[in-house]
């Protein structure tokens, strides 16, 4: 079975792609007009649709690469360079303006009922980083074991989006825009080192190079 580092790890850059804390403005500016129903069922429908994607990239991800003729090793480079583009976006502030300026598309374009699908959970839960990590993720997990255990780190970090959702208003008031932001850096921060292991990992395994010892 996958170790508890590979399974923390994954865990990890699943919340920074999922970002929770940058998803409780976005939410909030999504559901405006809502009951507090309305805005707990468009969560839950969005919390399980983007939870349903990202486990159908974590077991089936391998082999839709492998039918367009794409490596891992290739696709480990490319999506490593993604996710460091997503964590620099993260740190200078680019990420939260463009989630925004995807909500009012959205808002203007599509109906209420179709929120919890887009763009709610695809593209700002469910998105490229998120779907990327998750099909590296899943293609370091070898047995079933393994990758029922990634479908356990990826449900877990659902419920976290989820939770972020349903207290929105709670968690906008107690962090302030200040400590979004503060937070957003940190976790790009972290993704982007996560992504530069990525691109690691994919040359190494491209050039069969052989990690240093120790």
């Amino acid at each position: 079975m996958a170790d508890m580092g590979t399974l923390l790890s994954g865990f990890t850059t699943l919340m920074v792609t999922m970002d929770p804390p940058g998803m409780v403005p976005i939410f909030l500016a999504l559901t405006v007009g809502m009951t507090q129903s309305e805005r707990r069922m468009v969560a839950m429908r969005g919390a399980l649709i983007s939870f349903c994607l990202l486990v159908a990239f974590a077991l089936l991800g391998d082999r839709i690469l492998g039918a367009l003729g794409i490596s891992m090793s290739a696709f480990r480079i490319a999506g490593g360079i993604l996710l460091f583009w997503i964590g620099c976006e993260m740190i200078f502030e680019k990420r939260q303006e463009r989630k925004e300026k995807t909500t009012e598309t959205a808002i203007t374009k599509d109906n209420i009922a179709h929120l919890a699908a887009f763009p709610l959970a695809m593209p700002l839960i469910a998105g490229p980083g998120a779907i990327s990590a998750t099909i590296l993720l899943g293609s370091k997990m070898e047995t079933w074991l393994d990758k029922l255990a990634l479908v356990a780190v990826i449900l877990i970090a659902s419920l976290v989006v989820l939770g972020a959702m349903l207290m929105a208003g709670l968690i906008d008031r107690f962090l302030g825009e200040t400590g979004r932001n503060i937070l957003t850096r940190i976790l790009g921060m972290m993704l982007t080192a996560l992504a530069v292991q990525f691109v690691i990992d994919g040359l190494q395994t491209a050039f069969h190079l052989s990690p240093p010892a120790g």
